[in-house]
């Protein structure tokens, strides 16, 4: 899988963005192992931008690395400075499910009620509003009525 090619404009953007960012894999002594792939893979899944750190001394061994995570996990390399390296790969779209017979869950509101003195604070009162039930006016919970059922009248002979 080849590494994807950003202009130097893009890679600026990136490099920028993850100056804030925390290593979230760390490469140790015994370099490139499977898990170490896989656990960035899994990372740029998550993150799309991320911050590698690599604990050898090696500079050479580390842009070798670099290289190979870009061109095995097909990402970007974003910028390789000291033991950093930064990586991008756009985050793949998460398909939401959709179930059809989901019903509406409970929600929370929460409800003013005003003192008829004016300089009081309004008394605050958290309500759970469940699937099934409305909030009308003035605070007070209802319920839904069940759906009326047409009723087919045959003939009587």
């Amino acid at each position: 899988m080849p590494q994807i090619q950003l202009t130097p404009a893009e890679r600026k953007v990136f490099r920028a963005d993850a100056h804030h960012l925390d290593p979230v894999v760390m490469i140790g002594g015994d370099g490139l192992t499977p898990a170490v792939i896989k656990e960035t893979e899994a990372a740029l899944n998550a993150h799309g931008l991320i911050k590698i750190r690599v604990l050898g001394d090696d500079r050479a061994a580390r842009e070798a690395m670099f290289a190979q995570l870009a061109d095995q996990l097909s990402a970007a390399p974003i910028q390789h400075i000291g033991k950093l390296l930064i990586l991008w790969r756009p985050q793949p779209e998460k398909i939401k499910e959709t179930d059809e017979d989901r019903k509406a869950g409970p929600r929370d509101f929460k409800i003013l009620k005003y003192s008829s003195r004016g300089g009081q604070r309004p008394e605050v009162k958290t309500v759970r509003v469940l699937g099934n039930q409305r909030l009308a006016a003035g605070g007070q919970i209802k319920r839904a009525k069940p759906k009326q059922k047409s009723v087919k009248k045959g003939r009587h002979d």
